[in-house]
């Protein structure tokens, strides 16, 4: 089966389609799905609700989905760097599902795995507990947290075969894998495609059998958030 589609919308055509849910890999503006997230605005598709670390920055990656009004609810862990975000959040024009970073990212563990949720102390006593079921083991309280399966995730490796199998890189892993292994349909887009049987056992990252789609985006623009420059002494 030929897994590789010529354009980032090839790949998402008659696939993603108004009120999904959707996961999208990334931490911050690291590992995002770049050309992925621009064919989606293009796409147009609306009222979506997204899975990710959080939402981008005002103009790039998410933010894109933001401005154009294509996202309803955000499921995320942080929220810092959007204005656009925050304005339309507190404008009750956004709705948000704050979620503890690691219980977000166990949440898209325990769905690729198959396991409709699990109990975790993070979260008890607060906000993030109510009207959830709580329930205790050997005298401590834990919180109960349903797993989440996206009906699509986006996901950004390094390098792919043909067959699919993934190597990300370095701290651009981050929520990619469980965002590929949760989503029901898993597009990736990645820098390079090499044979099938040319990366070793030990260099996959992620099985094949995840990946549906594969978009082949050489040259991502890779943007960083907040660039700090530290002058040398006596420079």
């Amino acid at each position: 089966m030929n897994k590789i589609y010529p354009s980032a919308a090839a790949a998402l055509k008659d696939v993603v389609r108004d009120g999904q849910l959707l996961a999208v890999g990334g931490f911050g503006l690291c590992g995002i799905p770049e050309a992925l997230i621009e064919a989606l605005q293009g796409s147009g598709v609306k009222d979506l609700t997204v899975i990710s670390n959080n939402a981008g920055v005002d103009g790039f990656g998410l933010g894109k989905l933001l401005e154009t009004r294509q996202i309803r609810k955000m499921i995320s862990s942080y929220v810092g760097e959007n204005k656009e975000f925050e304005r339309q959040y507190l404008a009750g024009e956004l709705e948000l599902e704050f979620t503890p970073q690691g219980t977000l990212a166990e949440k898209l563990r325990a769905g690729g795995a198959g396991i409709p949720a699990f109990f975790t102390k993070t979260g008890v006593g607060t906000i993030v507990a109510e009207g959830k079921e709580l329930r205790e083991f050997d005298g401590e309280t834990y919180v109960m947290e349903r797993a989440l399966v996206p009906d699509v995730a986006l996901v950004k490796a390094h390098v792919a075969d043909k067959s699919g199998n993934l190597q990300f890189r370095l701290t651009a892993r981050n929520f990619n894998p469980a965002a590929a292994m949760a989503g029901r349909i898993c597009i990736v887009e990645v820098e390079h495609i090499v044979e099938t049987g040319a990366m070793v056992p030990d260099q996959v990252h992620l099985p094949g059998i995840y990946v549906h789609r594969i978009v082949h985006n050489p040259h991502p623009e890779k943007r960083i958030e907040k660039r700090t420059l530290t002058e040398k002494a006596g420079g």
